[in-house]
């Protein structure tokens, strides 16, 4: 019993030896990436998330690399979803509730009606209806960690992997975009700071750029823009599962349960709860950003320059309209409201 039992544990050394052995370039890689990516995000205020995708995309002939292959799809894949769930410990139920119920309503009417809107546009446009939702979510939501979230439980197709990385590069630009406009046009509409940190929370897909826009204007309007951001955020677990719930409804289309998120609710109720101490909390969150560049970098490393730009200006398009839709059904709701 004793040898069986030391025999056993042997082989599962040396079968996680092996597993280790075979996935550690590709991680390596990919986490090399996501840190000259960082460089020039804290240097030179360059988007980490693009540059992870242009950096990884260079390096795209490793991706052919048996060696590296291995580690490059484990990290798209699965260190994806473990950065998605640790989101979780960025936002407490309070956080959520402390600018009242108008913001809350405005979140969640903006999001539905862009998603409604951007599946609609999508299939006017002969595209999949998957298509419009994986583009509408990252605008309503959260930019490319809601794309990269998304991506996960839709129905399989054979540009997936494309859609999703061009959706991170045009919500990235836009966002950047959207960060310099925004604070000078909700100005020139009359918004004080806290309506200003309200639309910008509300609007802007990233949120580095909606801190960045924030906290620009005041320490008010930065405050609100978190808040409300954080917020969006939130919803990114209830929209997975409502939607792997929906795929999973037709037999043909099966995707498998999002654990991710539902980890991301445990997380982000035990934080609530205070149950998390600081450093830990602060850990986790920094652990998700880099697990989610690190994602962003394997999936860049994965896709040719050629292959990406293969769906045309359709697709930029498509995610324009979705952000305009987006900034005007905020700023008429918050108006109303």
């Amino acid at each position: 019993m004793t040898m069986d039992l030391q025999t056993d544990r042997r082989g599962s050394r040396l079968r996680y030896g092996s597993r280790t052995k075979l996935l550690a370039p590709g991680v390596v890689l990919s986490f090399v990436v996501a840190a000259a990516a960082t460089f020039l995000n804290e240097h030179y205020g360059a988007p980490v998330m693009l540059f992870a995708l242009l950096l990884g995309m260079a390096l795209n002939f490793l991706a052919a690399d048996a060696r590296a292959a291995p580690g490059i799809e484990f990290t798209a894949k699965k260190l994806l979803r473990v950065g998605i769930a640790l989101l979780g410990a960025r936002i407490t139920f309070v956080q959520m509730t402390e600018l009242g119920a108008a913001p809350v309503i405005l979140v969640a009417v903006s999001l539905v009606a862009t998603i409604g809107f951007g599946v609609a546009l999508a299939r006017l446009a002969g595209r999949r209806w998957s298509f419009g939702m994986l583009t509408a979510g990252s605008v309503a939501i959260c930019g490319a960690s809601a794309a990269l979230a998304i991506s996960a439980v839709l129905p399989r197709g054979k540009d997936d992997e494309r859609d999703t990385l061009m959706t991170v590069v045009a919500v990235t630009g836009l966002s950047t975009l959207a960060m310099i406009i925004y604070p000078i046009l909700f100005r020139g509409l009359g918004f004080d700071d806290l309506g200003i940190g309200v639309l910008l929370g509300a609007t802007i897909h990233d949120v580095a750029q909606v801190v960045g826009a924030g906290y620009a204007v005041s320490a008010e309007a930065g405050d609100a823009a978190t808040l409300v951001k954080l917020l969006r955020v939130a919803l990114l677990p209830v929209v997975v599962l409502t939607l792997a719930f929906a795929v999973n409804r037709n037999s043909e289309a099966r995707a498998p349960m999002p654990v991710f998120a539902l980890v991301f609710v445990l997380i982000l109720a035990i934080n609530s709860a205070g149950l998390i101490p600081a450093l830990l909390q602060t850990a986790m969150v920094d652990a998700s950003r880099w697990l989610l560049v690190a994602a962003i970098a394997a999936l860049g490393i994965k896709t040719s320059l050629q292959a990406m730009f293969e769906g045309g200006p359709g697709h930029l398009l498509i995610i324009l309209m979705q952000t305009l839709f987006l900034g005007a059904v905020a700023t008429g709701l918050f108006a109303i409201l």
